[in-house]
């Protein structure tokens, strides 16, 4: 429920008026979405109908997918309407629902990464306990801890949001973020700050340190192995470390911009560079994973060609 002191509705005020260009800026970001959409649903249906397929790394990129499509439902539709509406506003409750989507998608992509990460390590630096260690129960345990984690640390934020006393309305964004909404508060906001500091800390921070501990440990293995081992550990981490550097870099361009003065920045490149972080990871990972694993790619390819 929102609290009797919030506002009733806020304004979305990065919106720019683009007259007539606005139906090819929705057809574009239309045809983005259903491209997305396509692309994370097809590798999923492929990963969870084919047993070939039922391997930790694949049910790892699956939970990805999810999230993936998840994150794009949670974005692409309010945002193609308001860019056909001339009045950007949405009610609060909505306002939201839409903070508490992205900031659940953003902690489940980077936690998801961190578990792929660590399943490379054993699989690459300890092959010979890989299997006794990521069994089908240790898998399921480490999807399910990725998501419930996530969601907690989203629950509480929304609910020290949503106890603040707002005295505006107008967000200087194209969708609804957390620290936006905060700004807009009269009230005291210390504990809101240092949670907001927790969660960067232990959903970004953490989960970015332990990626780049295991692929320090990869790289040793690598050195010293065999090229088999190196053309191994290459085949299934380039993907991986491209997915990891676009998300970081788009996170990165996200709390920049919510907690500095980006007036300088022309509101066209803000824009779409707001939009980064939720369009491009959920495009770039079906291409990664779908073009470089070649198990997804044959089977992609047998159904493509089966049903031509």
């Amino acid at each position: 429920m929102i609290n009797s002191t919030q506002v009733s509705y806020f304004i979305l005020a990065a919106y720019f008026d683009t007259g007539l260009y606005k139906y090819i800026y929705f057809m574009v970001i239309m045809s983005l979405y259903m491209l997305i959409v396509g692309a994370n649903l097809l590798l999923i249906v492929v990963i969870c109908m084919n047993r070939s397929l039922h391997e930790p790394m694949y049910l790892f990129l699956c939970s990805l997918f999810v999230n993936e499509l998840y994150g794009s439902t949670g974005l692409f539709p309010s945002l193609l309407v308001q860019i056909l509406s001339d009045i950007h506003t949405v009610s609060a409750p909505f306002c939201f629902l839409l903070n508490f989507c992205l900031n659940f998608y953003a902690g489940v992509g980077f936690t998801n990464l961190a578990v792929m990460s660590f399943d490379r390590y054993l699989a690459i630096c300890c092959p010979l306990q890989y299997n006794i260690q990521m069994t089908s129960y240790k898998i399921a345990m480490l999807i399910a801890l990725t998501w419930l984690y996530a969601l907690l640390v989203c629950l509480i934020m929304i609910s020290l949001t949503n106890s603040l006393k707002l005295c505006g309305n107008i967000i200087e964004k194209v969708y609804c973020d957390n620290y936006s909404i905060v700004k807009l508060a009269c009230s005291d906001t210390t504990i809101n700050n240092i949670y907001g500091l927790f969660m960067i800390s232990f959903t970004i921070l953490c989960p970015v340190c332990l990626i780049f501990y295991t692929y320090i440990k990869i790289l040793k293995v690598c050195f010293s192995g065999s090229k088999q081992t190196r053309q191994k550990a290459v085949s299934t981490c380039t993907p991986h470390l491209a997915s990891l550097l676009n998300f970081s870099f788009g996170a990165f361009f996200e709390i920049v911009q919510s907690r500095f003065n980006m007036n300088h920045v022309p509101i066209v490149l803000r824009f779409f560079l707001s939009l980064y972080f939720l369009t491009c990871q959920p495009l770039l990972n079906p291409l990664l994973y779908g073009l470089n694993m070649s198990k997804i790619r044959n089977i992609c390819k047998s159904l493509v060609f089966a049903k031509m």
